[in-house]
This record gives structure tokens, sequence and C-alpha cells, in this order.
């Protein structure tokens, strides 16, 4: 055992003002002396010893320093505080005490002559202030006005008395004041010029001195402040922390035997009595008593080689009563008051708990409970609001129980490897060495974890509920870590990794045993204990030794994904599917891991087959997500909208117009190219479709990987959970492929659309007069781009992808027509034109029905039939209706001008952009000024 011998000086005063023990001493005894006087529920009056003889045993109010001591058989306090009763008194070897004035002027070693002084000095205080309290009064000011150097053996006593009182209202004022100075007083620079005059030399205090009338002056000025600036009841010059304190813990110490330190008194009881009537003028509470007692009986305990356990029970019987009033202490002073004593007491108990199987065993174990509970108490008190200014819901105990058992016990395992022959520098490190000595190991802790039950839970469990619980989840997680740290490095199961993970189970079944036991009576039934507890079974080996092997093989397969990715060129001549020859090879690889993983001697396929799948399908999505990056999107190909513009009747206007046709088509490339993104090279018409059919091809695959998995699973000899089949998906290929699918099909169509037929429709449809630039020449592209689809696209995607090549050209079509910029103009009579070339368009999609189904068709060319009407409209209707969804859509504000409607991109007749568009490409007067007027757009000519 590790004995901590601290000494009394090892424990700072937790109160500390600037006087020394004696000076407090006698401080103490003059406080009390006055206090006890006046106490009763008369004022202030002065009994002297003759008077006390004259009076013929009348009684004098309680408390008192005269009244007769008497030896009981039992004393209450120390029946409270769990004191052992002695029969041993104050007075033993020498004269009883026959008053309990007398038992504490030799308690506190004050002198007869002393005593009789100050008795003189109250008498003359009582005859001067007759009807004034005690508490009223500064009794060291009061006392150097009273007492004469002729009241002194000799002038260097005298003086000595003089300064220790001038020190004594420094420190209560100045020093420590229980209301901060305010720095705008002048009281209190003049009291210290005052005392520090005093101290250089002595100062007169006859009665009407100049001198004696100053340090009155100020003197009361400080003491009768108050924080409201109210008058106070009583007067404050000893009731500042630490000196109030201080003061009181020396009276406190009178209730120890002067020859037995480590014992109370007998008569403790009336002691006690008598040092509570200071307790006005030191500003002390039922609260600052118990702590400073408390505090008192813990320094008796460690200074005297803490062998009397008796007081630290007692300290720790009255910090448990603090702690059930310390939430509703609010006050600052008494939180500063408390906190330093409080820290000090916690500090030394946790330096014990912390490693208490060092500092405990069968014959100190009764002492155990007594420090818990002073560490607990203390704790509890400093979180309730008294220093840490915080509202902790948390239950402090437990907290604070628990660190101590995970503490001393990961000290306790520390030393237990210290012991293991593995850590010996002559013993190699190889694993047939390593093993035998875990499982030695693990048979000690085992051990441990039962002494540690039967020995110090049943102690613990006062203030956790699941004190062994949270020893044995700590052996377990210690044991745990030494095991992993030899399981990373093991490659096959041998012999003694087998017999260590036995003795492992072995203890980990103790363990969990033992924790199940201690958790009987708790709410969850140790639940939450053994949650923590993380198993490292006999399978974690394998596992480990699986995950591994899942590991190359999923390597294996993403350097196949990066090097065929690298090759692939996608060649549709590649094989008649017109697919990917990579697809095939990589579902080739996931077939053959498949299958090698039901050939491994394993018991458990059920448990780990969904982390090779999971692998194995994030592998396949990152091939299935490359395989399309760079495709671009629908707005990768679309151009921006040129800039609006209007135009003139085409009979004003016409020979201008035809003379300027060339350089507005090439204004309409120029526009198209800055509106288009770069996109790789590699995706041609013929390498989209293999991109197509290549994920297609791999979706279909997966579903038969599926069900092959799913009955190869059936045959295994594993333990199968209920439903584990819905797990066994490549959830996130097959979604890859879906998405790619359909991103593929959307970015071709554009592409085809918008870059391939380009020099067609939006360079070539109705560039000019419409009926000489109609879209046949669009359509016999088209109709090329199609052949290749259809020849080389799978069926089953087909419908879609010519589905998204029609939609891509039906927005083309709508985009020439309304927003084609000043390259074209349309007259109310080409909208015969316009509409049998998108009957044309649709014709070709239809191809007598052979193509895509009528309804389909019909579905997604709604926008462009919804459109159509608004070109057969006169233009009187057209700026009627444009001007009636103005005021619709901005109000009244629209009256007097019309806003320039914003560009939604989604064309409709009622929406105010498309009407505003159809406006700038009619080719007549009314058209031109109107908007002229209203938005002044410049003339198409003017480009």
């Amino acid at each position: 055992m590790h004995e901590h011998a601290v000494e009394f000086e090892d424990l700072p005063f937790p109160f500390a003002p600037n006087l020394s023990e004696s000076e407090i001493r006698e401080t103490a005894y003059e406080m009390l002396v006055g206090a006890c006087r006046s106490s009763g529920p008369k004022p202030l009056t002065f009994f002297s010893h003759s008077e006390q003889s004259n009076r013929g045993g009348q009684r004098i109010p309680s408390p008192s320093l005269y009244r007769s001591l008497t030896v009981t058989a039992s004393s209450k306090v120390k029946k409270k505080l769990g004191l052992r009763l002695r029969t041993t008194s104050s007075s033993s070897g020498n004269r009883r005490a026959a008053t309990t004035g007398e038992l504490m002027r030799v308690q506190m070693k004050v002198s007869e002559l002393t005593d009789t002084r100050v008795r003189r000095a109250l008498l003359r205080v009582a005859a001067g202030q007759l009807g004034r309290r005690i508490e009223s009064m500064v009794l060291p000011l009061e006392l150097i006005q009273q007492l004469k150097c002729s009241d002194f053996p000799s002038e260097q006593e005298y003086e000595a008395w003089l300064r220790r009182n001038l020190k004594v209202l420094e420190a209560g004022l100045l020093l420590h004041p229980r209301l901060p100075l305010d720095k705008a007083d002048t009281s209190a620079l003049r009291l210290q010029q005052i005392i520090h005059e005093g101290l250089e030399k002595p100062m007169d205090i006859g009665k009407d001195s100049e001198s004696m009338l100053a340090l009155r002056s100020v003197v009361m000025s400080l003491a009768w402040r108050s924080f409201d600036g109210s008058v106070p009841d009583t007067c404050h010059w000893a009731d500042g922390f630490p000196l109030n304190l201080r003061i009181y813990q020396t009276l406190l110490e009178a209730c120890f035997d002067n020859h037995d330190e480590t014992c109370v008194i007998q008569e403790v009881d009336e002691v006690l009595e008598l040092i509570k009537t200071t307790w006005a003028m030191l500003g002390v509470n039922e609260m600052l008593h118990d702590v400073c007692f408390s505090w008192v009986l813990f320094q008796r305990y460690v200074a005297n080689g803490q062998v009397d356990n008796d007081l630290l029970f007692a300290s720790s019987n009255l910090l448990a009563e603090v702690e059930k009033d310390a939430k509703a202490m609010k006050d600052p002073f008494y939180a500063k008051s408390l906190s330093y004593a409080l820290n000090l007491m916690l500090s030394w108990a946790e330096e014990r708990l912390l490693a208490y199987h060092d500092t405990f065993h069968n014959g100190n174990i009764e002492s155990m409970q007594s420090v818990v509970s002073l560490a607990v108490s203390s704790a509890k008190i400093l979180a309730g609001d008294i220093s840490l200014e915080c509202n902790k819901e948390a239950d402090v105990s437990c907290t604070k129980v628990e660190n101590y058992i995970t503490s001393s016990l990961h000290a306790v395992f520390q030393k237990l490897e210290k012991l293991d022959p593995r850590n010996s520098k002559h013993v190699p490190r190889q694993q047939d060495k390593v093993f035998p000595t875990l499982s030695v190991l693990a048979r000690d802790i085992s051990e441990l974890a039962f002494n540690e039950k039967a020995t110090f839970s049943p102690i613990l469990k006062r203030w956790h509920p699941l004190a062994a619980g949270v020893a044995v989840a700590t052996l377990h997680v210690c044991y745990g870590h030494e095991v992993k740290q030899y399981v990373k490095s093991v490659t096959e199961l041998t012999p003694d990794a087998v017999e260590m993970l036995m003795a492992a189970d072995k203890l980990e079944k103790d363990l969990v045993q033992i924790a199940v036991e201690d958790s009987v009576d708790s709410e969850d039934g140790g639940k939450s204990v053994i949650r923590e507890m993380y198993p490292y079974e006999a399978e974690a080996l394998i596992i480990n030794l699986v995950k591994s092997w899942i590991k190359t093989r999923v390597e294996g397969l993403e350097e196949c994904v990066d090097r065929n990715l690298q090759e692939e060129v996608w060649n549709p001549r590649a094989n008649k599917e017109c697919f990917a020859p990579s697809a095939l090879e990589i579902l080739g690889i996931i077939e053959d891991s498949l299958e090698a993983f039901f050939l491994l001697p394993i018991p458990m396929h059920a448990a780990l087959l969904p982390e090779l799948m999971s692998a194995l399908d994030k592998s396949l999505q990152q091939y299935l997500l490359k395989a399309k990056s760079g495709c671009g999107n629908r707005n990768t190909f679309i151009p921006i909208m040129p800039a609006l513009t209007r135009c003139s009747a085409r009979s004003k206007f016409h020979d201008v117009f035809r003379k300027k046709e060339k350089s507005q088509a090439t204004d309409q490339r120029r526009i198209f190219h800055h509106g288009t993104t770069n996109v790789d090279s590699s995706f041609g018409l013929p390498q989209f479709c293999v991109r197509i059919n290549t994920m297609q091809r791999i979706g279909m695959g997966l579903k038969v990987l599926e069900k092959r998995t799913v009955a190869r699973l059936g045959n295994s000899k594993s333990t199968k959970e209920d439903g584990i089949e819905k797990g066994l998906k490549f959830k996130l290929s097959k979604a890859a492929s879906v998405e790619g699918i359909r991103q593929l099909s959307e970015a071709m169509a554009y592409k085809v659309i918008f870059q391939d037929l380009r020099y067609v429709l939006w360079d070539g449809l109705y560039v000019g007069e419409v009926s000489s630039t109609r879209i046949e020449p669009f359509l016999e592209e088209l109709n090329q781009c199609l052949k290749i689809i259809l020849s080389t696209v799978h069926d089953r995607v087909l419908t879609h992808v010519i589905t998204e090549v029609m939609k891509a050209s039906f927005d083309g079509f709508l985009l020439v027509l309304l927003a084609g910029g000043p390259a074209r103009a349309f007259s109310l009579e080409d909208h015969v034109i316009i509409e049998e070339d998108f009957k044309l368009l649709t014709d070709l999609f239809w191809s007598n029905g052979e193509g895509l189904p009528a309804d389909l068709i019909e579905k997604h060319c709604t926008t462009v039939k919804e459109v159509l009407p608004l070109f057969r409209m006169d233009t009187e209707d057209l700026t009627e209706l444009f001007s009636e969804l103005i005021l619709g859509m901005y109000g009244s504000s629209a009256k007097f001008h019309l806003p320039l409607p914003t560009t939604s991109g989604h064309w409709s007749p009622r929406e105010p952009n498309t009407l505003l568009r159809i406006l700038c490409h009619r080719s007549d007067d009314a058209a031109a000024k109107f908007l002229k007027k209203n938005y002044n757009l410049p003339k198409k000519s003017n480009r």
C-alpha cells in the first residue's frame, strides 16, 4: 500500500489574513468574551467574578461564560457527528474548569491576567455605552480607547497589543472588508495613514485626543457602510472573508483537547454554544459554521497521521449536511468563503480515490466511505451554484465515483501489464509468445474483477448504483485494448491464438455476469453498462481476416475500373450488343469475388456478405459515374438567347433584310458558340449510344448477380437472419445506371439538336425568307441521326432515348421561333408554314405508327401546340393580350408604363415574355411601333 503521509503544513490554511496565529487567537478570545456578555435578551452588561458570587446562584441568560460545567453521559454534537465517546476531558491532568468561560480560556491558551484585562475593558465599555449590543460596536476601537499602558505589565506589551488591534482594524476594514471599498471614499486612505503612523510610533489614545477622534471617525465611517446605503443593524469590521473564517476557525479549535489533538472534548456542546454567539460579529451562518467545523476536523485528521477515522467520519457528515442546503445559497460572499476550503478537501480526497486500490486495504477499508463522502459532498456543493456558477442537472456523485473507479482500475491494470512477460526485454514478441501471456492476463483480470465486486463496490454503490458494472466495463476496455494490438497482426488462426480468444471470451462472460448481477435493481437492467462493453469474442479475429480478404478483392476491382476507363474507347463495333467490353470484365470480377467468398471456411457468411456487396457496389458505382462524367446536360448545349429587337414591315425593308441575311446568320453562329460549353471529344453520337448500352447491360447483369447471391446464401451453413435477402442489393450501382441512362440520353439529345445539327436548325431554319428556309433540311439530318440511334441503342432503352431526342427537337423548334434573334422575322401569313413544319417534325417521330406512340408524342408537344396559335393572331390582339397579362402580373403600376417581363424559359400563351418575343419577331408596323413606344427596342436592321 502507498502511504499518504501528509503533515499539517502540507495543507495550506484556506482562511489566511495578514495576522499571526497568536494575534488571531487573542482577537478571537476578545470577541468571544464580548459576544457572550452581550448574547442575552438584555443589552450589553458586565458581570465580574465578584458579581457572580454575590448573585447567590442566580441563573444568567444562556449562553454564558459563567455557566457551570456538568459532565453528561453523552454529547449531542458528538452523536450527531458520529464521534465515539471518550472519558478524556479537556482538563485531564489539570484542575477541572468550573465554568464554560474558564474552559474556553484554558482551551484558547489565554492567561488569567489577559482574561482579567479583557473583562476590565469590557466593563468600562459597558459602563460608557449602556444599552448597546456588541455587534453595534467596533470592538478593537473600543478596547483601544478603554485600555491604557498602565493596564499592562510593561510598555512593550501594551504597544504590541495596540499594534495588534490596529492590524485587526486594517484587516477587517481595509484588506478584507465585507463590502468592497469605494475608490472615491477618502476614509479608507485616511485610516491606512493613521494605522501606518500608529504602527511606526505609539499613538495618543486619550479619549478626546485628536488622533483618537480621527481614528474613531474613519473607523465608524467604514464599519457602518451597507450595500444599499441604508443604516445597517450591525457594523461590519470582522465579517469579511477570509478574516472572519480564520477567527472562527481558531474558536473552533478550542473544541479539541490540548493534550490530545485528535480528541474532541467532552464539553463540546457547551463550547460550541458559546462560539455561536460570535456569529453576528463574524457574519457566520449555519452553513459556514458546518464547513469551517468540517475543515477543522479534517485538518486535525490529516495533521495527526490520518489514523483517527472518527475525525474524518465527522468531517464528511458535516459536509453532507451542508450539501442539503447548498443549492439554496446564492450569496457570492458565501461562495467565495466556502469554495477554497472545499477545493482543498476535494483535492486531498481525490488524490487517494483516483488510486484507491493503492490507498485502501483490509486494514483501513472502513475509512474509504468517509473519504468518498468527503469528496462527493465537496464536489456537489461546488457544483451547486456556489463557486462554479453553473446549473448542473447531472448527478455529480455518479460522475465523480465513476471517475475514481476508472482511474484506479487503469492504474492497477498498468501494474499487471508490467508483470506481463510480454514486456520483458528478453522475451521476443512473436505471436506464439504473446498469445499465451494474453491468456494469463485475462485470468488475472477476472480475479481482480471479483475482488473489486467483493471489497470496493459495496462501498461505492452508495453513490453509484452501478459501481461494479462501471468497474468491469473499465477492465473490459483495458483488456480489449491489449487484444486488439495483436489481432491486427494475425494472418491465420493458430492454436495459441484460439486459446487466447477462448480466455478472452471467458473473461468477457465473467465481466458481463458481474455487470448483470450488479444492475438487477437498476432501471435498465444494466443495459447502459453492457452497451459500453464492446465484445472481443472469438469471431472478431475471423471477421478481421475476412474483412482483409474483402479489402484485397475490392482493391483489385478498383484497379480494374481505373485501368478500363483509361483504355475504353466506347466503340460500337466492339461487340454485337454495342456495349463496352470493360463492363463485361468488371461484372466478371464481381461474380468471381462472390463465388470465392462463399468458399471461405467461415461460419458467418450472412453477417459479412452485406459488407462485401456494399464494397463491390461502391466500386462499380464509381465506374458508372466516371463513364458518364463529362457528357454535359441540357443546359450545356442550349444557346444563350440573343437580345430582344423589333422589325419593320417586310414591304419596306425587304431589300435591306436580304442584303444582311448572311451577316446576321454569322451573328447567330457567334451567339450559339457563346452559349455552348466544350464537351469531351469522346462523346460523339456513337459513343453516347455505347455508354447508354453499357449502363443498361450493367443494370441487367446486377439483377442476375443478386439472384445468384441469394441462392448461394441459401445453400451455405452460416446462420441467417430473417429478411436478409432484402439487403443483398447493388443499390448504388443500380441507381447510378438508371441515372446514367437518363443523363446520357438527355445530353446526347440536346447535343445532336443544338450542336451536331446547328447548321440546319439554329443557323438555317427560317433565317431570311420563311418559305425558302423551311424544316426539310433539318429533318433529313435528324433522320440520319435517328438511324444511328436505332441501329445502336439497346431495345430496352430505345424508346427513352428517342423520346429525349424528340423533346430536344421540340425545344429547338420553339427556341428558333421565340428566340431566333434578328435574323428571323415572321408575318401573320407565315403561321401556315410553321404549323406545317411542326406537323412534319412530329410525323418523323411517329413514322406512320412504327416510331414513338402517338400519345407519347402528344404529351411532349403540348407546349408547342399551345404556343403556335399565337402566330396566327393579329398584332392588335397580341398587344392587347400582352398588356392584359402585364397588368395582371404587375398591377396598377403598369398602367402608365409596361414593365419588361423577365425571361422564364417556360413558354406559354399566358406567359408575357412568350408574347413579347412573338411581337419582336412579328414583321409589321403595329408590332414595331408597340415595341418602340413601350420598350424602345432597337430595329433588327440596325444590327
